[in-house]
């Protein structure tokens, strides 16, 4: 693979972020603010590989545990009645706590994460509003050895004096509010768009870029066993390369779904999916409609999700995904 003049002296226009094509099913990655958020214990693996036939493109791994805290903590109040402080159990439920590790992989570099995230949810009769806060560290890694930088060149790498692991710090926020029949979520990656120093050359920082991200979905249901919900993604960063995609889905007795997208950069999205009890298993695939199609196999993704929880823990009518 060709490093074009490394990253163009590190000024990266392009792809910094993995993109996901099921993000109602993993949107607790894009925003802090949905760890929780739905009452239940969950375990979310997501695994995609972009453009399926070329070598060295994208792949993506990730992995997130999620949970809602009830009953577990305390309050001392005074007693009326006993007339001196007691503590008693506390069963608001406003805390939820997620983790993620993540995998990126996208040439000659590759970026491994973790993440923790801290929200807070505030229940207003059947609505819900949710504020979440993320800190994340990251380690870069450039494989030398798949550096080229074509003939005449060899020393190249030697004079900009690449290093191979770097590591940031960063964080994320998020807002999320939801209600029985939509939900719409803002969030902002990259808060202090964290730099890392790739090599000892003058102007080899690479910049990590702060990332917009606003999600949204509305369910009518026409029948009792169909649900239909359309649904966006609008995505842009500091330097404003906005991106969006555009989709519906439709589900059948809140146990299968169907779906399909359309992504500005000129990709279509097709999704199916159905959940069994507590496990919930989604594919995406993504099929480009420019010329590039023809030399790859186009991009798939599987996610996979289990969630835990009796029926303490459990809001009917954030029941699934």
């Amino acid at each position: 693979m060709i490093l074009l003049l490394a990253l163009s002296c590190f000024t990266v226009n392009g792809q910094q972020m993995p993109i996901f094509s099921q993000y109602v099913l993993n949107g607790f990655i894009l925003n802090p603010a949905m760890a929780g958020y739905d009452g239940y214990t969950s375990v979310n693996t997501t695994a995609r590989q972009q453009w399926l036939g070329f070598g060295d493109s994208p792949q993506t791994f990730s992995a997130s545990y999620q949970t809602r805290i009830l009953q577990q903590s305390h309050k001392i109040v005074n007693h009326p009645v006993r007339k001196k402080n007691i503590l008693l159990p506390s069963t608001k439920g406003r805390v939820g706590l997620g983790a993620y590790v993540i995998n990126d992989k996208n040439g000659s570099v590759s970026r491994t994460g973790v993440q923790f995230s801290y929200a807070y949810h505030i229940i207003m009769n059947n609505h819900q509003l949710s504020f979440g806060l993320a800190g994340k560290f990251f380690q870069f890694r450039i494989d030398e050895d798949a550096l080229e930088f074509g003939s005449g060149n060899t020393d190249l790498i030697q004079a900009i004096g690449i290093k191979d692991v770097g590591y940031i710090p960063d964080a994320d926020f998020g807002v999320y509010w939801t209600n029985t029949v939509y939900f719409v979520g803002a969030s902002v990656s990259n808060l202090f768009q964290s730099a890392i120093r790739i090599g000892s050359a003058e102007g080899t920082n690479y910049k990590i870029l702060r990332h917009y991200w606003v999600v949204g979905g509305y369910t009518f249901k026409p029948s009792r066993v169909l649900e239909i919900e359309p649904n966006v993604l609008l995505k842009t960063t500091e330097q404003f390369i906005p991106q969006a995609d555009l989709g519906v889905k439709f589900y059948y007795h809140e146990d299968y779904w169907a779906g399909i997208a359309f992504r500005t950069d000129g990709s279509i999205v097709s999704m199916l999916g159905m959940r069994a009890n507590g496990l919930f298993i989604g594919y995406a695939f993504d099929y480009s409609l420019s010329s590039m199609q023809r030399f790859n196999f186009g991009t798939h993704e599987i996610s996979i999700s289990y969630k835990m929880g009796n029926s303490a823990r459990r809001y009917r009518w954030l029941r699934r995904y």
